[in-house]
């Protein structure tokens, strides 16, 4: 086996897992308004269940119906009427032989919803709510008795997860949530048994562990999840955490779940590509030096061979995975069978599951894999009768539009003249964007394994007319050129054509634009020695269609990097190296450059193939991908799966 740590069999407190994955706690909005196990939830988790995955722990749920229940259609466990539904959901899991665990929380002042009452240990409120609601995100600090009610909430949770069948539960005391409001001098601003002194911030963990275990006695197997640091610069370090899991495990907590971050630093608990990989294991092995309990590693560990790494150097005794186990369900049974080449990357967008989940009250997406969050509604299944199928485009919908059309048993032929991968080769030149590489080269490879026939050139009307019974068309996009005096001139070239070595720019390199692109190639040439400055016409970068995710990692990077940005100002000529450019008011200035690099957005690309098939009759066409509308890999995987459904 290539990954024995990884399948060996282990145990938290009395419970004996099959091996050390483990599904981390991660919400999917798929629950009823009031808290309760819906039929998709169910056909979610039964799919989940069915990979291989060792533990899964369902989602957090709110332990009461005052103010602990953090996003749309969650998971509830705040009265026993949950219960009936859990049992279902517990059930289910323990079916396809996983073990079924769940988390218990309260959100504290990171409320997604913004309605009130919003309650935490201080009045200090996650500035991006407040930002989006203004005062009303400010949260209301904690009685005493308030606190006492909480602690009571907690340990009945608990007990109705014992009731309902989960073989474990977990307390969720990381990311920003309630009791790391307590914990952390950044959010614990108290002055009685409750705030200061490290003993005094401990208390309502201490007394929620206390709760649980008196409801649920000692034996069975109960954890606590923990941010290594909250990564605030006035907020709670790794030695306090590992104070406070000596504590819980004096207490009879079986493992602890290390992670880190809070929302506020949301790029330190989901984080983005441009984070490295593997970003809180760090902290797990710092817990696992201090404590005699297991402990679970998690944080962008993408794929086995990370896993398999980690264990073997001590750095965990589990693995928890979030988004991987979305991106793929199969995940550990694809490394068991050692099949790690058929594992669909998470590419840690965080565009389906965090943008157009939590801060559009969507429920769970993901970029990589349509099906999740329409487990039993959307999937792959065989052609009523098979096709001659033609793909014209080998960017990430053409090929995943020829991966499921092969899969449904049509023969499929695709036509790409570069290597595949389209812009997904130039946006993974850049190492901050290395994820892309993964989804490229697994796309590539189904390509090789369903036998679809690549043809090295471009495709003509003449190749596909006659010759096939249906064509997808898949081209791709292209750069937009505003009319700008001088913008065709020696020293201008285009963003993609820096990435793919088209072109290369002088010492001094102006960029124009605001958008990801501009600021990725920005970051690229600064990092290649190159002194940059960005011109944008608007007063804010990546102000459309970029998370939030890498809107903090990306203004990190810049002011690391001291690029200078200019905002305001739309360049109006370009003349040899120097460019005019006009504020609102008409006022101008100029800036000296030995290259231009432009990013000033793409579009569709209209070549005509497509029109030219439909006049030549007798086939379906279908156009995908960034020759209907530019967007993100999200929108070309799922118009290209959808495509290959409908063939």
């Amino acid at each position: 086996m290539r990954y024995p740590k990884l399948f060996a069999p282990g145990r938290i407190g009395n419970l004996e897992l099959p091996n050390r994955i483990i599904k981390a706690p991660t919400s999917t909005g798929m629950s009823n308004i009031d808290g309760s196990v819906s039929e998709r939830l169910i056909r979610h988790y039964r799919e989940v269940a069915k990979g291989g995955t060792g533990l899964i722990i369902a989602e957090y749920a709110y332990v009461d119906d005052i103010a602990s229940k953090s996003a749309h259609c969650q998971l509830g466990i705040s009265s026993d009427e949950h219960i009936s539904g859990l049992t279902l959901l517990a059930e289910t899991i323990k079916e396809q032989g996983a073990r079924a665990g769940i988390q218990i929380e309260h959100c504290g002042r990171q409320k997604f919803l913004g309605t009130p009452p919003i309650k935490a240990a201080s009045a200090v409120p996650w500035l991006a709510l407040k930002a989006r609601s203004g005062d009303k995100a400010i949260p209301e600090q904690l009685s005493i008795d308030e606190i006492a009610q909480i602690v009571e909430a907690f340990g009945d949770a608990a007990r109705r997860a014992v009731a309902a069948g989960f073989d474990l539960v977990e307390i969720h005391g990381a990311h920003g949530y309630l009791i790391t409001n307590f914990l952390s001098p950044h959010t614990n601003k108290r002055t009685d048994r409750y705030g200061g002194s490290f003993e005094n911030r401990t208390r309502l963990l201490v007394e929620i562990i206390e709760s649980a275990r008196s409801k649920i006695g000692h034996a069975f197997p109960l954890t606590l999840r923990l941010s290594g640091t909250d990564y605030e610069p006035d907020g709670f370090g790794i030695d306090e955490t590992i104070e406070v899991a000596r504590i819980a495990e004096s207490l009879g907590i079986d493992a602890i779940h290390v992670s880190g971050g809070d929302h506020h630093q949301m790029i330190h608990q989901v984080s983005p590509m441009s984070v490295p990989r593997l970003h809180n294991v760090w902290a797990a092995e710092a817990v696992r030096k201090a404590v005699g309990i297991p402990v679970i590693a998690s944080g962008s560990i993408t794929l086995p061979d990370f896993a398999e790494e980690i264990l073997a150097d001590g750095k965990g005794d589990f693995i928890s995975l979030g988004r991987p186990l979305w991106a793929d369900p199969q995940w550990s049974n694809k490394a068991r069978e050692g099949r790690q080449e058929d594992i669909r990357p998470c590419i840690r967008c965080n565009d389906g599951c965090l943008d157009r989940t939590f801060f559009r009250f969507r429920a769970v997406g993901c970029s990589v894999n349509p099906e999740i969050g329409r487990e039993g509604d959307l999937q792959v299944t065989p052609a009523r009768q098979a096709k001659k199928v033609a793909v014209v485009g080998g960017g990430v919908a053409g090929m995943e539009a020829a991966r499921v059309a092969a899969l449904r048993g049509h023969r499929v032929t695709l036509f790409e003249k570069r290597s595949l991968g389209g812009v997904l080769q130039e946006g993974s030149v850049a190492e901050f964007k290395s994820d892309l590489r993964f989804l490229n080269d697994y796309l590539a490879t189904q390509m090789d394994k369903l036998g679809v026939d690549v043809v090295r050139r471009r495709a003509e009307a003449a190749d596909i007319v006659g010759r096939f019974d249906a064509a997808v068309i898949a081209i791709g996009g292209q750069a937009s050129a505003p009319p700008i005096p001088g913008i065709d001139g020696p020293r201008v070239m285009d963003a993609i054509d820096v990435f793919n070595g088209g072109a290369t720019p002088g010492r001094r390199v102006l960029v124009l634009g605001g958008g990801e692109t501009a600021v990725e190639v920005a970051l690229y040439l600064q990092q290649a020695g190159r002194e940059v400055t960005i011109l944008h016409r608007r007063d804010e970068l990546m102000a459309r269609d970029c998370t939030i995710t890498d809107k903090i990692s990306y203004g990190e990077m810049l002011a690391r990097a001291g690029i200078e940005i200019i905002t305001g100002l739309q360049a109006t000529e370009i003349s040899g190296g120097r460019v005019t450019a006009a504020d609102r008011n008409g006022r101008t200035r100029q800036f000296e450059a030995d290259s231009v690099v432009t990013a000033l957005g793409y579009g569709p690309n209209r070549d005509g193939l497509a029109a030219a098939l439909r006049e030549g009759g007798g086939m379906a066409v279908y156009e995908v991908g960034d020759c209907v509308r530019t967007a993100k890999v999200y929108d070309a995987m799922h118009a290209g799966y959808r495509a290959g459904c409908r063939l």
